[in-house]
C-alpha cells in the first residue's frame, strides 16, 4: 500500500521514487506476479508462484508523474484507490496541499497496468458513521463514476483503513457493500493474505513506509507485520 510519491522526500506516508523504483525492481527480480482486484474476482485459485497486489490510495497527481512511468517501465500492475469527491482537487481530508488527479488524467492511464477503485467519495472514517451514511457515500461515488465515464473494479479501499468492527455492525456493511456489487474491501491489517481471501471485505495489505530500507521492504512482502 502506497500513497504519494516524491522525487526527493522519503518518509512516512510519502515514498520516494528512487526507493520505489528499487523495489519495483526486487519485486520483478524476484518474479512475483501482480493482479488487479477485477483479475482475481474471476479465479478460484492462483497459479503456482509468488504473486502481489501493488496498490495506491488517493490517485496523487504524483502517481501519474513518478510510479505509473514505473509500472510501465517494469511491466506491473497496480490498482489507484480513488477518493471520487476530490478528483482534479487537492487533499482536503489531510492537508489539502497535494493535488489529485483529474477524470481526464484518470482516463489516460492504461487499464492493463493501472485498475482504478473506490476510496469512497468524502474520505471519511467509515467506523465513525453509520451504515445510513456509508451508504450514501457509496451512491455518490456510483454517480460520479457514472457522469465520468470511468470504469471502476468491484473493489473498496476503506478511507484510513477503517471500517466497523462491532459484529452487527460488521455484518450490515458488508451486507450493504455487497448489494452494491462490490466483491471485495480493503483494510490494512500487514498480514500476508491467502487467496481466495477468506474475508474478501477484510483484504489486509502491507502499509510500505517511506523510511524502509530495502532489506525490511523485502521482508515485509514475504512475511507480513515486522515484528
Amino acid at each position: 500500500m502506497y500513497h504519494h510519491i516524491s522525487p526527493e522526500t522519503s518518509s512516512g506516508l510519502t515514498m520516494g521514487s528512487s526507493r520505489l523504483e528499487e523495489q519495483f525492481s526486487w519485486i520483478l527480480e524476484q518474479g512475483y506476479s501482480t493482479w488487479h482486484f477485477g483479475e482475481l474476482e474471476r479465479l478460484n485459485r492462483l497459479p503456482k508462484g509468488k504473486h502481489l497486489v501493488i496498490t495506491f490510495d488517493d490517485a496523487y497527481v504524483s502517481f501519474a508523474e513518478f510510479a505509473y512511468p514505473l509500472l510501465q517501465k517494469y511491466n506491473l500492475k497496480a490498482t489507484l484507490f480513488v477518493p471520487l469527491g476530490f478528483i482534479g482537487k487537492t487533499d482536503e481530508w489531510n492537508s489539502g496541499e497535494l493535488p489529485l488527479l483529474s477524470a481526464e488524467q484518470l482516463a489516460d492511464l492504461d487499464p492493463k497496468l493501472v485498475e482504478l477503485g473506490y476510496h469512497s467519495f468524502a474520505h471519511p472514517k467509515y467506523h465513525e458513521i453509520s451504515i445510513t451514511e456509508v451508504s450514501a457515500d457509496m451512491d455518490k461515488c456510483y454517480e460520479s463514476v457514472s457522469q465520468s465515464g470511468l470504469k471502476f473494479s468491484d473493489v473498496l479501499a476503506y478511507p484510513y483503513g477503517k471500517f466497523p468492527r462491532e459484529k452487527s455492525a460488521n455484518e450490515e456493511f458488508v451486507a450493504m457493500l455487497g448489494k452494491r456489487g462490490l466483491k471485495f474491501g480493503a483494510r490494512i491489517g500487514n498480514r500476508v493474505n491467502t487467496f481466495p481471501f477468506p474475508k474478501p471485505f477484510e483484504v489486509q495489505r502491507l502499509d510500505i513506509k517511506g523510511e524502509y530500507s530495502l532489506a525490511k521492504f523485502r521482508r515485509k512482502v514475504k512475511y507480513g507485520k515486522l515484528l
